[in-house]
This record gives C-alpha cells, sequence and structure tokens, in this order.
C-alpha cells in the first residue's frame, strides 16, 4: 500500500471536518468529489450553494454529503465577526472592517470556523499565495504551544527508493522561510521530527544539508548548519539529528562510511533539513519531476490547528492527499 493510501485509511479511521474555502475553483470540486467518495473527511465549502453545485454539475461530479456555509446567511457571522474583532482590535481592527472581511475573504472565514472549531483544518492555496493563505492562519490561530517557528515541508514518496522510510522522506523547509537561522533551524528539525512520526509513523532520523560533510569545506553556509546541529542536540537531545552532511552522506551507508564515520543518522536519513528555501525547493522539485516521486504539500507546520497551503499549480489528485494529510493532522490536536 502506497503512503497516501496510508494516510487515507488512518483518515477514514477518526475522521476529520476539512473547510475548502475556494469553492469557485474546479480543481477543488472535483477534489471534494473524490474526497466524498472516498470518506476521508467530511468537507465543508464556503460560497454560495447554487453556486458550488451549478459548478460540480458543469463538471459532473457529485458532491452528496458536502455541507455548505454561505457568510451572508450563516448564523455562525455575528459571532466570528465579533471574535475576529476581539482578536485584532490591537491592531486597529474594527467591528465593521471584521464584518467586511469576512463577507467577501472566504479563507478568513474559514480560518475562524477552525479557530471556534466548527472544523478541524483547512485547505487552501490553489487560487491563492502562500502569503493570503498563511497570513489570517498566523494572526488568528497562532504558533502551537512549545513552537517558536512555523514552517512548512513536503512528504516525498519516492518509488523504488532503497533510502529513507521505504521510500518516504520529509523535506523542510521548502515553502516558507527564506534563509532561517541556526536556530531556527534546529526548530525546524524539531517540528519536522513530530511532523514525521506523526504521519509516517517511523522514527525521524534528521540530517542538517549542505554541500559539506564534516569540515569538508569551509563557508558561513557551512557554519550555520554545523550551529543548527549544536543547538538542535543541545535543544532538543531527544532527537536523533546530525551535521553538516552532503546528501549522499546522509543517504548512502557506503558513503556515509567513509565521509561520516561514526555517525548515527549519516546513511539513514529520512529527514532531511534543508539550509535554506533555495536548496528546499529546488530540491523537492527535482526529486518530484526526475524521480517521479509524489510531492505532498507544501504541509505546515508550527500553527495551532492544521492548516496547508497549496500549490497554485497542483492537481485536483494533490488536493485528495493534502486533505487527507491535513485530516491526519487535525487527529493529533
Amino acid at each position: 500500500m502506497s503512503f497516501i493510501d496510508l494516510m487515507k485509511e488512518k483518515a477514514r479511521q477518526d475522521k476529520q471536518t476539512i473547510v475548502l474555502p475556494e469553492s469557485t475553483d474546479k480543481r477543488t470540486l472535483i477534489a471534494a468529489a473524490q474526497i466524498l467518495k472516498e470518506g476521508t473527511a467530511d468537507l465543508i465549502m464556503i460560497g454560495k450553494e447554487e453556486k458550488i453545485m451549478d459548478g460540480a454539475g458543469w463538471l459532473e461530479v457529485d458532491l452528496t454529503g458536502l455541507k455548505v456555509v454561505d457568510p451572508d446567511t450563516d448564523p455562525n457571522f455575528e459571532h466570528y465577526a465579533e471574535t475576529l474583532f476581539e482578536l485584532r482590535k490591537h491592531k486597529g481592527m474594527t467591528i465593521e472592517k471584521a464584518k467586511e472581511i469576512l463577507s467577501t475573504d472566504y479563507l478568513t472565514y474559514g480560518i475562524m470556523m477552525v479557530k471556534e472549531k466548527d472544523a478541524d483544518g483547512m485547505v487552501a492555496g490553489a487560487c491563492h499565495s502562500t502569503a493570503d493563505t498563511l497570513r489570517p492562519a498566523l494572526q488568528i490561530l497562532k504558533t502551537a504551544p512549545g513552537t517558536d517557528l512555523v514552517s512548512g515541508f513536503f512528504i516525498m514518496d519516492v518509488p523504488d527508493c532503497e533510502y529513507g522510510s521505504n521510500g518516504t522522506f520529509l523535506f523542510a523547509d521548502c515553502g516558507l522561510n527564506q534563509d532561517p537561522t541556526a536556530e531556527e533551524l534546529a526548530s525546524i528539525a524539531d517540528s519536522s521530527a513530530k511532523s514525521f512520526r506523526a504521519l509516517v509513523g517511523e522514527k525521524p532520523v534528521i540530517a542538517m544539508l549542505s554541500h559539506s560533510t564534516k569540515g569538508s569545506a569551509k563557508h558561513p553556509l557551512v557554519d550555520k548548519m554545523v550551529e543548527a546541529t549544536r543547538i538542535a542536540n543541545e535543544k532538543y537531545p531527544n532527537l536523533d539529528v546530525d551535521g553538516e552532511l552532503q546528501l549522499d552522506a546522509a543517504l548512502v551507508p557506503e558513503i556515509a562510511k567513509s565521509k561520516a564515520k561514526g555517525s548515527e543518522v549519516a546513511g539513514h536519513a529520512n529527514v532531511l533539513i534543508f539550509p535554506n528555501l533555495d536548496c528546499g525547493n529546488i530540491g523537492y522539485k527535482l526529486v518530484q519531476r526526475l524521480a517521479k516521486a509524489e510531492a505532498y504539500g507544501p504541509m505546515l507546520q508550527g500553527i495551532a490547528r492544521p492548516v496547508n497551503d497549496l500549490s497554485r499549480g497542483c492537481s485536483a489528485e494533490d488536493i485528495v492527499g493534502v486533505v487527507a494529510l491535513t485530516a491526519v493532522q487535525a487527529q493529533m490536536v
């Protein structure tokens, strides 16, 4: 059984309610029909029910079982507006502005549903930027207790791969933090370990990646990964983390023996922490396109309740997978 099939089965065992606010996007409508058919989540869409059902009819998909919430008629609207006002009044929010936002911005409306526990998580980004998706989540939901930083990751499922956890890896940060400090990289490693264990169910083995292995090159970027490893080992002593490691030393046991003798991580890594967003984003897309890997994300970690951002180039099948993963994340809250 593939990784995503395992996630779908896990999602079905304790069904969660996920909001899909992008109700005019055809990929989202197609994905919603598949999700409802497979039973991996209960779904809420935000918008006009007639328009949503007209779109489903045009696409010839069945949305039986879908709940539609229209801000114009939702009895919770006033409560959400008052709550948003109270949360943001120190930033200049007025009750009138809160109502205007909730009437026009379905992403913020979905976040308020998650905030008030009328839904368990939200998935968006098929037709919105990452900034538009994340802004209300960070403003309203905030970070999870004990978490210093919100970060992004991908679950990579590589076919016919002998490395990682039967070809499954977590790559971070590939979608959010552009140039994290050593302290932030250590925090990303800790969050990634928790995400890997929760989603994959295996022990996380974390490599702090670099173009250098154990001092083979000198550069400030190398120093950053060395310091990140030191901080992670000191602050999170329960983690299996080592660095700095080149990718081949992190994954291939034979190379690890020559490049990183004595390392318990080298040659066995399944969680890969990249030095910056350029490396992470390029890396996951290389593996996705050239190794024909399934890439699920960008998933977010460190937010108080599950919210995940889609790539604007995503397919309907990608949305189906991210909803299943979001549902599994919600089971852990």
